[in-house]
């Protein structure tokens, strides 16, 4: 890995969790495994919601690209992680480590406004149900979508360009199993000040913005519920939320704990750990949350695979 023109470097080392040879067989089948279960069980909500007419509403609309997301927000780490463990070779090349830094930070920026879409949805059919079919109407939701895809690409982009600019001047190597962007802003040998007050302020403001907007949304939600005379209905109207609440604080509490752990002295391998709770557990787990009680999941994907519910 050598440099030029003390500037850039051909390759960094992905160090992952450890160096032990009697441990890699068991971390290869252990993160394999995960892999799959995060494809295969997104695959079957994609599946469902996409062959049941019954679906095609706002709720499952954003649940079925929360699928599509996890699966892509997955896939950017874990086969490059795999292959690493399998081939004993720990490397990456400067300009993959870049790529798989900007859809990294796409994806998960995704993640992020996807649960705050849904946590609104939420809001309006439980607070304004009367409104509900006109307020998320098909335009609406599409135009959501597309807002959301936009805010991360362009952060996503901005973060990059932002890690372009930076020199690395010597070998290189990053205690995670992937490129993770606060990794390779202290690796760096330049001036960094810059890169971490944008990144900073854009976690200031695109994750505490939707956090703020998706805890105004359970406290109106939770007004509402109270507000219900029966018990049943009660139930009835938690039930419809339990799933994306779990979801969310899942996602949010396994984030937080990343960046405790990342704010450590001596955490990079901590971090790393850490890291691996919402980038493969939380997508691994979504599937279940969302379908293990869920009624409609669980007939559409009787008739997919039986033809009858």
């Amino acid at each position: 890995m050598n440099a030029s023109n003390d500037t850039r470097i051909s390759e960094f080392a992905l160090l992952g969790f450890s160096e032990e040879p009697e441990l890699q067989p068991f971390l290869f089948g252990l993160f394999l495994s995960m892999y799959l279960i995060t494809v295969c069980g997104n695959l079957l909500i994609i599946l469902a919601v996409s062959s049941d007419s019954h679906l095609h509403t706002p709720m499952y609309f954003f649940l079925a690209n929360l699928s599509f997301v996890d699966i892509c927000f997955t896939s950017t780490t874990v086969p490059k992680m795999l292959v690493n463990i399998q081939t004993q070779k720990k490397t990456i090349t400067y300009e993959s480590c870049i790529t798989q830094m900007y859809f990294f930070i796409l994806l998960a920026g995704l993640d992020n406004f996807l649960l705050t879409v849904m946590a609104y949805d939420r809001f309006v059919a439980i607070c304004h149900p009367l409104h509900y079919t006109v307020t998320m109407n098909p335009q609406l939701c599409s135009l959501l979508l597309l807002v959301s895809w936009i805010m991360s690409a362009l952060h996503s982009l901005l973060q990059t360009l932002m890690v372009l600019r930076l020199s690395f001047c010597r070998e290189m190597e990053i205690p995670h199993f992937f490129c993770e962007l606060r990794q390779m802003i202290q690796l760096a040998c330049s001036d960094t000040f810059l890169n971490n007050m944008v990144l900073y302020f854009a976690a200031l403001l695109l994750a505490g913005a939707p956090l703020a907007g998706i805890l105004y949304s359970y406290s109106k939600i939770v007004s509402s519920i109270l507000g219900i005379s029966s018990a049943q209905g009660k139930y009835k109207a938690f039930s419809t939320c339990a799933s994306h609440l779990s979801v969310v604080s899942l996602f949010y509490c396994t984030s937080l704990g990343v960046y405790l752990s990342s704010a450590a002295p001596q955490s990079s391998h901590a971090s790393a750990v850490a890291s691996v709770m919402y980038t493969v557990v939380t997508p691994m787990l979504n599937p279940f949350i969302y379908s293990l009680k869920n009624a409609d999941i669980k007939g559409a994907l009787s008739v997919f695979f039986r033809g009858k519910p």
